[in-house]
């Protein structure tokens, strides 16, 4: 929020310089994020008239002008502006004046000059040469009384200071000068000026006959006919001036008195043409379809969700945000309606974001508007009208259907010296709340205090705690230590850091990236097999429109980006949340109703499985490569992988991931269409796992070395092609009396055509056998009943023979 200071200090001006405000400002919770002069530094610029202006012998750009600037004599001015003419009054730079510093840092000096062979004495200025706006169409017009000789700078006020403020959400009631001042008033002692609501008089009895239909979209509607106005009338210099340095444009009078109340006071209003409003205003939600032209020019649909107000033909403005185009002051307006309502925060929040733009009205309306005020500030806009159009005001019409309730919030001393670190008294806390203006009641060691209806902010203890620290001062805070002992937090041994499955899975080669949560709906679709995606209101860009369900398509489009920049070998990893519907899930300080939020962490692989050496090959990266790497990422936890579909993977090359025999994920080659799809040289090798069950490990639990020595026996058993790996070793696991410690496939063989000890559609596969009782040494012929029983669980399970 920009304002000047000058209108800060109109209604409260305490004993303090600019930079002393300032940090007064910063040290209560309203922060000044820049403090900036209105205008640059100069000097020696007057006010003058020029009296004459005549057309210069030698150039037919340039006129000599005779001009009175308060001295003993006329001055003769050169000057080349377009508008310049008699009867004028604009600022004059005079001999030895300096002008603000150009772009090279320095002030320009005025000498007399000579242009043309004609003498000048002077400068007259405009705008822009003065730097207080970039208009250089001409001369800077004064006002017509403004007095002859007066130093520029004090008649135009330029000695001010331009504060902006960084509110937070919660400081709705500082969203005006006047909060400000209130403020100000509150922690230094400085006399309020309040604004005087004189109301008008009233020469009608007519009304506009609204009606209220959603009671929780609006809970308060105040309105007045103005009759007679004259939209031609000038905007009054210092409204335009105030407005300016808050950062709005001047645009017509009435939506300037309207803008200059809402900076004033914090209350946006709307001002309608009456004569364009068909029968009655009616305040409700949309309907799905209804469209409206808005005052920037877009035209919008509406639905259920978006307040509007409406007259028997159309939609007319968008609820607490923005009026319509049919309905808008324009210079043929004679009567007008002045509308100033209460809209329910949460029925304005989002809504302008939902289109795209954001407005002064919505952004406070959203945070909370004094609803008990409509009256008072419609009042003060009225008065403001009559002051500069003119007409006749009629009788207001005040609806109220339901109001913010005010709970009391009580205080308890002893708990804010804990919290504030500092010792109180009630006589200090009663103090504070009496200088802010909270209504409060005294208990014993406690202050119940019902909160004004302008303080949306004031709902729990703690929110009274901090409105004690801050207006008696943080800096009055003592400077103690802490007196507990600091001891870090010890991660429980049971589960892994997130910055250590970082550094393991970069020390498996893989780069670390970090992607939006938002994605295309085309990912979700194609990738994760999700046709209805959880959708965004107000997406970043239009192709980024829908929430992720998994991480697959944002590691497909970095590969997509790495590859265009002709990276020939890629390993990506990333950890981040995604999105699903589920009903089960409802609203809570870290749920949203119906939406679970898992973390996952995926990875993919593309190009050479190792980088180039000269004792080998090249060859391309594999399922297994990544297999492995999924199994060093568990180690000693042992996986199993099962075959199975996943919508982005090959159908014949991807697998189940399982831990203790829960799905924890998947992992598997691209799908060739989709590879295709997204012009990808080759297919990538991917995964994806739920982040709690990679973090998760089991304790080490100790060993004592082995006392006997263990025994290796090789067999070679002949099984069906159908036969897998896990099959083989599942049946092995399950044969051996205790004595088997470890199984591994070390060759499997299928000839090129059928013979021998193989038959068509079968395989050997050959296995060793590690053998071990760590209480005695094991005897052939012990050895040998343990290989008779796997061999005959291979053959009663798998259907497979010893090969000869």
């Amino acid at each position: 929020m920009q304002f000047p200071e000058s209108w800060l200090r109109s209604f409260c001006n305490p004993a303090l310089n600019t930079q002393e405000l300032a940090e007064l400002l910063t040290m209560s919770g309203l922060e000044v994020e820049e403090l900036r002069p209105v205008a640059p530094p100069f000097h020696g610029i007057v006010v003058a008239e020029i009296l004459t202006a005549e057309q210069h012998p030698n150039a037919d750009k340039l006129r000599v002008c005779t001009v009175n600037a308060g001295g003993p004599e006329p001055l003769q001015i050169v000057c080349g502006a377009p508008n310049a003419r008699a009867g004028i009054k604009v600022p004059l730079a005079m001999v030895g004046a300096e002008l603000p510093p150009g772009e090279d840092g320095k002030p320009f000096g005025i000498k007399v000059g000579k242009l043309r062979g004609v003498e000048s004495f002077g400068m007259l200025c405009s705008a822009r040469e003065l730097k207080l706006s970039e208009d250089h169409g001409g001369l800077l017009e004064l006002a017509a009384d403004a007095p002859i000789g007066q130093n520029i700078r004090e008649h135009l006020k330029l000695d001010d200071t331009l504060f902006t403020l960084k509110l937070t959400p919660n400081l709705a009631h500082a969203l005006s000068v006047y909060g400000i001042a209130r403020e100000v008033s509150a922690l230094t002692g400085a006399p309020l000026q309040a604004p005087a609501f004189t109301p008008a008089e009233v020469k009608h009895q007519d009304k506009l006959p609204v009606r209220i239909e959603a009671s929780d979209l609006c809970g308060r509607f105040s309105g007045r006919i103005v009759r007679g106005v004259n939209t031609q009338a000038q905007t009054p210099a210092w409204m335009v001036d105030r407005l300016a340095r808050c950062g709005q444009r001047s645009v017509s009078p009435l939506v300037d008195i309207s803008n200059y109340v809402m900076f004033e006071l914090g209350r946006p209003s709307h001002i309608f043409d009456l004569d364009k409003i068909d029968g009655e205003l009616v305040v409700r939600w949309g309907r799905q379809g209804e469209q409206l032209k808005l005052l920037n020019g877009n035209t919008i649909e509406v639905d259920e969700s978006v307040g509007v107000i409406a007259d028997n033909k159309a939609v007319e403005s968008l609820a607490g945000i923005m009026g319509g185009d049919h309905t808008a002051v324009s210079d043929d307006t004679k009567n007008v309606y002045v509308e100033a309502a209460f809209w329910w925060p949460k029925a304005v929040m989002g809504r302008s974001r939902r289109y795209n733009f954001s407005t002064d009205a919505g952004h406070r309306f959203e945070r909370g508007v004094d609803p008990a005020q409509t009256v008072e500030h419609i009042e003060r806009i009225t008065q403001l009208i009559l002051e500069v159009c003119g007409g006749e005001a009629a009788v207001m019409d005040d609806q109220i259907t339901a109001l913010p309730e005010r709970k009391p919030v009580t205080l308890r001393v002893a708990r804010a010296a804990k919290v504030i670190g500092m010792p109180l008294t009630q006589a200090q806390c009663a103090g504070v709340f009496k200088r802010l203006g909270l209504e409060f009641a005294e208990g014993e060691g406690t202050l119940t205090v019902t909160p004004p209806s302008s303080r949306f902010d004031i709902q729990i203890e703690e929110d009274l705690i901090e409105e004690v620290i801050r207006v008696l001062g943080y800096p009055n805070l003592p400077d103690t230590p802490p007196l507990a002992p600091v001891v870090g937090k010890v991660a429980s041994e049971s589960r892994r850091a997130v910055h250590a499955l970082r550094h393991a899975l970069a020390g498996r080669d893989y780069y670390e990236t970090i992607n939006f949560s938002f994605v295309e709906a085309r990912w979700e679709k194609e990738l994760a097999g999700n046709d209805s995606p959880i959708q965004l209101l107000n997406p970043i860009a239009a192709p980024l429109a829908v929430m992720r369900s998994s991480l697959i398509g944002s590691l497909i489009n970095a590969l997509r980006y790495n590859l265009s920049r002709k990276a020939p070998r890629v390993r990506l990893f990333e950890i981040g949340r995604v999105f699903l519907r589920d009903a089960t899930v409802v609203e809570s300080d870290t749920t949203i109703t119906g939406v679970r939020q898992p973390m996952r962490v995926a990875g993919l692989a593309f190009g050479p499985a190792d980088q180039p050496q000269w004792s080998q090959r090249d060859r391309g990266i594999d399922f297994f490569d990544v297999k492995g790497d999924l199994e060093a990422l568990f180690a000693p936890r042992q996986l199993r992988f099962v075959a199975a579909e996943h919508p982005a993977l090959h159908p014949g090359r991807s697998a189940r991931v399982e831990l203790d025999g829960e799905d924890i994920g998947v992992i598997g080659e691209l799908h060739p269409k989709w590879r295709q799809g997204y012009e990808l040289p080759s297919a990538p090798i991917v995964f994806e796992l739920a982040l709690d069950a990679v973090l998760a490990r089991r304790l080490p639990q100790g060993q004592g070395v082995p006392r006997q020595q263990s025994v290796q026996r090789d067999i070679a058993v002949v099984v069906g092609e159908s036969v897998t790996h896990e099959a083989l070793m599942t049946t092995i696991a399950g044969a051996h009396d205790g004595l088997i410690r470890s199984a591994r496939l070390f060759d499997v063989f299928k000839p090129t055509q059928a013979g021998g000890d193989l038959k068509e559609g079968e395989r050997s596969m050959a296995v060793r056998l590690e053998l071990l009782d760590d209480e005695a040494t094991l005897t052939d012929e012990r050895i040998e009943q343990a290989v008779a029983a796997v061999l005959a669980a291979l053959a009663q399970h798998l259907g497979a023979r010893l090969r000869g």
